[in-house]
C-alpha cells in the first residue's frame, strides 16, 4: 500500500475526487441493473420455497396413501375374520358361543366401517392437498417464467457493461490504495449515507453540490486555497471548489 502520510492536502483531495469519480462510474452500472439483482434473488428463494412446499404437500400425500393401504389391509383382515366366524357360527354347540361369535362379528363389521370411515376422509384430505399442490406447481411455473425473463434481462445488461465495470473495479481498487488511511473511512462512512453515494461534492453555484446548502464566501475561499479538508457543515460531505474536480477525469 502506498505511504501517503506525506502528501499535501491538494494531493489527498485529488486522490478522493479521483476515486469518488471512478465510484460514480460503478454505481451508474448498478442503477442501470436497477432492482433486477435483488429482484432475482428474491425470485429464487421464492421458488425454492414453493418446491419445498410442493416436496412436503407430496410427502404428505404418500403418507396418506401409506395409512389408506393400511385400513384397506384391516378390511381384508376383518372380512376373512368375518367369513371365519361365520362359518364357526353353524358349529357351535350352544348359544353362549354362538353369542360369543356374534359379538366378534359385530366387532369386525365396527372395524370395517370405521376402516372406511377414514379411508373417505384421508381420500378428502388428499383432494384438498392436489388442488394446493397443483395451485403451488401453477404459482412456482408463473414465478419460473417471470425469473427467466428478469434473467434474460440482467445477463443482456451484464454482457454490455461487464469488461467496463471490471475496468472501473480495477481502478477504483488503485484508486483506494492512493488515499489517506484515516480519509478513506471518512469518505466510505460520508458515502454510505447517501443514496447517490456522493461523499465529495464541488461548490456549485455559491452552493453545496450534495445538499444544495449555501456556503458563505469566507469558507469558499478556503476551499479553493486547498490547505486543509473542509466539509459542508450541513450534510457532512467533503467539499472541494469546481476547478479541482473539473480537473480530474477518470477514463
Amino acid at each position: 500500500m502506498a505511504t501517503v502520510k506525506d502528501f499535501s492536502v491538494e494531493e489527498k483531495l485529488v486522490a478522493l475526487v479521483t476515486l469518488q469519480k471512478i465510484e460514480s462510474k460503478i454505481d451508474e452500472f448498478q442503477i442501470l441493473k436497477g432492482e433486477l439483482p435483488i429482484e432475482v434473488s428474491d425470485l429464487e428463494d421464492e421458488i425454492q420455497g414453493l418446491t419445498a412446499r410442493q416436496t412436503r404437500i407430496e410427502e404428505e400425500i404418500n403418507g396418506i396413501n401409506e395409512f389408506i393401504n393400511q385400513k384397506k389391509e384391516s378390511i381384508k383382515e376383518a372380512e376373512a375374520l368375518i367369513k371365519k366366524y361365520e362359518k364357526q357360527s353353524t358349529n357351535v354347540k350352544n348359544s353362549r358361543e354362538f353369542e360369543a361369535i356374534t359379538k366378534e362379528i359385530e366387532m369386525q363389521q365396527l372395524e370395517v366401517k370405521l376402516a372406511e370411515k377414514h379411508i373417505k376422509d384421508a381420500q378428502e384430505e388428499i383432494s384438498d392437498k392436489i388442488l394446493v399442490l397443483d395451485k403451488a406447481k401453477k404459482t412456482t411455473n408463473t414465478k419460473e417464467g417471470v425469473l427467466k425473463h428478469k434473467k434474460d434481462e440482467l445477463e443482456k445488461i451484464i454482457d454490455t457493461t461487464e469488461e467496463e465495470e471490471k475496468h472501473f473495479n480495477k481502478l477504483a481498487a488503485e484508486a483506494r490504495e492512493k488515499c489517506d488511511p484515516r480519509l478513506l473511512l471518512s469518505y466510505d462512512r460520508i458515502r454510505s449515507n447517501y443514496r447517490n453515494g456522493l461523499a465529495v461534492v464541488p461548490v456549485l453555484r455559491d452552493a453545496c453540490g450534495g445538499c444544495f446548502n449555501a456556503i458563505p464566501p469566507q469558507r469558499q475561499s478556503e476551499i479553493k486555497q486547498r490547505k486543509k479538508i473542509i466539509v459542508c457543515e450541513n450534510c457532512g460531505r467533503i467539499l472541494i471548489d469546481n476547478e479541482l474536480n473539473d480537473g480530474v477525469e477518470v477514463k
